[in-house]
């Protein structure tokens, strides 16, 4: 399986939840060399691969390159992203344009060179990483949330499109987990337990979730929300922000 920005955060979770599991993980990193390295090391089997998700063409070939060697490859998850704050009275231009290329624009070209190259015998699973924010939105953030819409418009046509019945093509759309942005951990332990059950989410929580539909159990096409029910409640700010009164 391979996890882009698998090195830290939920990325680095999902690597070493797949790794217990007995999977040849490969972490995809960006500036993160020396985490992803410590990272590998700590794992049965593992290795690591660098590109700029930035860049329109690296991902796909870092994607066909590691389909030409790898013999049964099953899984890619689109966990790397880009957070940053503009709003929906002040779109940042340059904020939208990083938000759309890397966290819509290489996930779906990186899906598409993954299901046409990557072999597996057991059926391939294409999972990406959205946000609870598509049911729950609000005006903060306001790229990064059209972006990640963006992004889960991609599965149900993805999976329509895909060629094997075999294959399955998931989103995991989590709430507030890690503290990001400018947030302290003293401000995220109360925002994200504004959720339906007043729990924290975690990261292992959504590692949990990509283990189970890498076995493919659900239809092609669905999301599950790993986020307490925090979709379920209408908030008027990102929790970074109601969390600071």
């Amino acid at each position: 399986m391979l996890v882009t920005g698998g090195a830290k955060r939920i990325g680095a979770a999902i690597a070493r939840a797949f790794g217990d599991a007995g999977w040849h993980v490969v972490i995809h990193y960006g500036r993160s060399q020396a985490q992803a390295e410590t990272l590998a090391a700590s794992l049965p089997s593992a290795e690591i691969v660098s590109c700029d998700l930035a860049d329109r063409d690296e991902g796909p070939a870092m994607v066909e390159a590691l389909a030409a060697r790898l013999d049964d490859w099953r899984v890619l998850i689109n966990c790397a992203g880009v957070f940053d704050l503009d709003t929906a009275d002040a779109l940042d231009p340059e904020i939208f344009t990083a938000a759309m290329q890397v966290n819509a624009a290489t996930p779906a070209r990186l899906g598409q060179a993954f299901l046409a190259h990557a072999r597996s015998r057991t059926g391939r699973r294409l999972i990406n990483i959205t946000d609870q924010k598509l049911l729950n939105p609000n005006p903060d953030f306001f790229s990064y949330t059209m972006s990640k819409h963006a992004l889960s418009a991609t599965i149900p046509m993805l999976s329509m499109a895909r060629q094997a019945k075999e294959d399955r093509v998931y989103g995991i759309a989590p709430g507030a987990i890690l503290a990001s942005h400018d947030q302290s951990e003293a401000e995220a332990e109360v925002s994200h337990r504004m959720n339906l059950l007043g729990r924290r989410a975690t990261p292992d929580d959504v590692a949990g979730a990509a283990l189970f539909l890498a076995g493919g159990w659900l239809d092609s096409g669905e999301t599950l929300y790993v986020d307490s029910g925090q979709h379920l409640l209408a908030q008027p700010r990102d929790v970074l922000f109601l969390a600071r009164g």
